[in-house]
């Protein structure tokens, strides 16, 4: 057995090796290259794979920024854990341990400080780890000295049938008559939209909106809310990933968050999905008070996850 950095050739096997053993989190070769490969950080120098007899048994993918994110800039003191899986059958043998240990030293070597398990935006794999799918990775990093954080929830609702609710509907009109106005997206708010998010949201809002302007779905995915002097003051998109039934972001400007024009527009964004066959909406992550809030809109919680970091 050997433990080498990433080459080229090993992609299919280690999709296949993947899909072994994150079994609730199946991906193809499009995928991995996509948010892997292809991700402008991506680093061989942070990747290393697990070898028996040209077998892959085991992978783990580690990122340190090279290129600014946003407003995030280069975060020059953290670093992630992508993902690490080994082969079952090559389990509680080292070989993860030895993997991530290799990861964890090349971060600390190129200045990282502290290391977070998932969560690498903007091409994350994982908002954490599962503890409910994958409890031996729980043990596993804890063991290791990765300290919990807090959790975060994947959240959905079957759209089959759907009606808007007679209250929002009422609160709604009533919304209507104080001035605000519920429209799709028109490329005439293409640079208020944009500023608006960069101020109330930063700058991966921002960019959510912007690659839907350039790929020119915009106007089918954003829904808008304006006030009474006819400024966007609500937001709300779908698709963000190119999946048309994943919901989000959504949120409103926080001079308005009392006037309950949030869930109004949760509710026809859902209408429009709904009314273009997509049966189903999901997110990937919220926290707990948003957790809270999805509930009293019908939506429930399929997964949850824990945020983990260590330092160094």
């Amino acid at each position: 057995m050997e433990i080498r950095h990433y080459v080229q050739a090993d992609e299919e096997k280690i999709v296949d090796l993947w899909n072994r053993t994150c079994t609730f989190d199946a991906i193809d070769v499009r995928k991995f290259r996509r948010q892997a490969i292809l991700d402008e950080n991506f680093n061989t120098d942070l990747s290393w794979v697990a070898v028996d007899e040209e077998k892959v048994i085991g992978f783990i993918y580690g990122t340190k920024r090279k290129f600014p994110y946003l407003e995030r800039g280069l975060e020059p003191e953290r670093g992630w854990v992508n993902v690490l899986f080994v082969d079952e059958k090559y389990q509680c043998c080292g070989i993860g341990a030895e993997l991530l240990t290799n990861c964890e030293n090349a971060l600390k070597e190129v200045g990282c400080t502290n290391i977070t398990l998932g969560a690498y935006s903007p091409n994350y794999f994982f908002p954490g780890v599962d503890f409910e799918n994958y409890p031996s990775a729980i043990r596993f990093f804890e063991k290791r000295g990765y300290a919990s954080q807090e959790k975060h929830y994947s959240m959905g609702k079957n759209l089959h049938g759907y009606r808007i609710p007679g209250d929002t509907l009422q609160k709604q009109r009533e919304a209507e008559k104080k001035g605000y106005q519920f429209v799709k997206f028109d490329y005439k708010y293409t640079l208020e939209l944009l500023e608006f998010l960069r101020i109330e949201f930063g700058g991966g809002w921002k960019r959510n909106a912007l690659i839907a302007m350039q790929n020119e779905t915009a106007e089918d995915v954003i829904l808008l809310v304006l006030n009474k002097e006819g400024n966007i003051c609500g937001f709300c998109m779908r698709a963000i990933d190119g999946n048309p039934m994943r919901f989000g972001p959504i949120g409103v400007a926080e001079s308005e968050r009392n006037a309950g024009i949030g869930g109004i527009l949760l509710e026809l964004q859902c209408y429009e999905m709904c009314k273009k066959g997509i049966y189903r909406m999901y997110f990937v992550t919220t926290d707990e008070p948003g957790r809270r809030y999805y509930e009293r809109h019908g939506l429930q919680t399929f997964r949850t996850f824990v945020s983990y970091k260590k330092e160094l």
